[in-house]
Order: C-alpha cells, then sequence, then structure tokens
C-alpha cells in the first residue's frame, strides 16, 4: 500500500522550504536530447522561483530551444530527514536590462545579505548586461517529507 499521500506536503511547507533552502537544481533539454544539469540561486516572486544567469551558457541555450524545464529543491541528509520538491516548469527568459538588474540585486541582498546600496547597484547593472532572468512558471508539483512518517517506513 502506498503511503505516498502521507508525505506530500503543503503550499506553507514548500514555502518555507523555498525560503529557507539556497540552490535549486535546474534540468533542462540538452541539444541530444539528455537533460542537463546546473545549480542555480534563486528568489521567490509572488510563489515563484527566478534566478539569472549567463546569457550564453548552455542552460539558456536549452531553454531557447525548449522552455520546459524540472527544478528541484532537497533537504535532508538522513533518510527520515529527507524532504523536497519537484516542480515542473515552463521557463520565460528576461533580457531587458533594468529588469535583470533588479533581479541581480534581489538575488546579491538574499545571498549576501547586503542592502542595495547605489554601488551595488551599479555591480548588479554592470552584470545583467551579460546575463538574463529566468521566471519558472509552475506547471505541476510534486514534493515528499519523510519526517512525517515518523521514522516507520
Amino acid at each position: 500500500m502506498s503511503r505516498r499521500h502521507q508525505i506530500v506536503m503543503s503550499d506553507a511547507e514548500v514555502a518555507d522550504l523555498l525560503a529557507a533552502s539556497r540552490t535549486v537544481t535546474c534540468a533542462t533539454i540538452g541539444h541530444s536530447g539528455r537533460p542537463h544539469l546546473m545549480p542555480l540561486w534563486y528568489v521567490v516572486r509572488d510563489g515563484e522561483l527566478w534566478a539569472w544567469t549567463y546569457a550564453k551558457s548552455q542552460k539558456v541555450r536549452n531553454l531557447e530551444r525548449d522552455p520546459r524545464c524540472t527544478l528541484q529543491v532537497e533537504a535532508g541528509t538522513e533518510y527520515s530527514e529527507l524532504r523536497g520538491v519537484m516542480l515542473d516548469c515552463d521557463a520565460v527568459i528576461h533580457r531587458e536590462l533594468d529588469d535583470v538588474a533588479a533581479l541581480g540585486g534581489e538575488i546579491a541582498a538574499r545571498y549576501g545579505g547586503a542592502d542595495l546600496t547605489p554601488e551595488l547597484a551599479a555591480a548588479m547593472r554592470a552584470q545583467a548586461a551579460k546575463r538574463v532572468g529566468l521566471q519558472f512558471t509552475e506547471r505541476r508539483r510534486r514534493s515528499w517529507d519523510h519526517r512525517k512518517l515518523g521514522g516507520t517506513y
């Protein structure tokens, strides 16, 4: 008998995991049809994950060809602690310099803890010229939290 229903995370639990985690693994479809997996730092905007990366990166080339991707965020080291969320998404690539710079500022603030000073904003704008913003629109979600099993498998 499947116990899958016991380990599904609520929307609030997924939101907490995404807020606490730092890295999302992004799987795109490479030109050969094989998955291409890469880690990204991200922010959550209105429930959607957003990241930025170099415009000439392989993941961007893959998403230009096919916007379908899968994201995964996971936590835990022991089996009884494993939890995570896997999101089937469509990616939208944003190239507008002001939008990409603003996203870079959000990511810098989240990961560096810095306020968006004029100096940091200028640095993000310089970086944004070489980058794109990635907006991941969720199409399907799967989640798991083995802690809900209470140590029985």
